[in-house]
């Protein structure tokens, strides 16, 4: 069902809805224009979040557009890992929720900034698993080949695709502290936009295949 052979399909698109197309390419070329964040650091997060859409098209295009950025490859597993504890972090964050909903909690208030430190139960509930996700969690944005500052943009970005409110609230504290400025924190949330949007783009391959 995916072939790499099949991106060359997305031309077709072009012929099918030329105007929706073209502001398409226009916006994510503009998305990855070097501006307050390098073009290397973009293309570094492009890889973590497209791990996290599942795109395999994404992977393989934005890949290799990382290689001629001049990502190595201990830059892009670390960014990976990044994306890895993220994604685990949304499923935990969310923890707090189906607590609250297994208790009956009252109010109509589904999110709650206050309602995260109800994770604090899972120590109780699952010690070991607990212990050992922090452990992880904590090495993933540890300063390696990738600064604090780098994991933590990265962070931010694979936060805003997952939709976790309190990974966001979280990491974007933690990026501030690490002098992440409003302007990096912009383009960082449209390199997220683009690699969402990105995916449902590639995936018109499989539509186009399936038609």
């Amino acid at each position: 069902m995916y072939n790499k052979t099949d991106i060359s399909k997305l031309a077709q698109l072009n012929d099918l809805a030329k105007k929706p197309n073209q502001a398409f390419h226009s916006w994510n070329a503009a998305v990855f224009k070097e501006g307050a964040l390098t073009t290397k650091l973009k293309e570094t997060i492009a890889i973590a979040s497209a791990t996290v859409t599942g795109c395999p098209y994404c992977i393989e295009i934005h890949t290799e557009a990382a290689k001629k950025a001049g990502v190595t490859k201990e830059e892009a597993v670390e960014a990976i890992f990044v994306a890895t504890a993220l994604k685990a972090g949304s499923a935990f964050a969310h923890g707090a929720n189906s607590l609250r909903a297994y208790d009956e909690a009252t109010g109509e208030g589904l999110y709650e900034k206050s309602y995260f430190a109800e994770t604090g139960a899972l120590q109780k509930l699952a010690p070991e698993a607990f212990k050992t996700f922090i452990q992880f969690s904590n090495e993933a944005v540890a300063e390696g080949v990738l600064t604090i500052k780098e994991k933590e943009i990265i962070a931010v970005a694979i936060a805003h695709i997952t939709g976790c409110p309190y990974c966001i609230e979280l990491h974007v504290a933690n990026a501030k502290a690490q002098n992440v400025t409003k302007e990096e924190l912009a383009e960082t949330i449209f390199v997220a936009s683009a690699l969402k949007a990105g995916s449902a783009f590639a995936h018109s391959i499989n539509v186009l295949n399936a038609y």
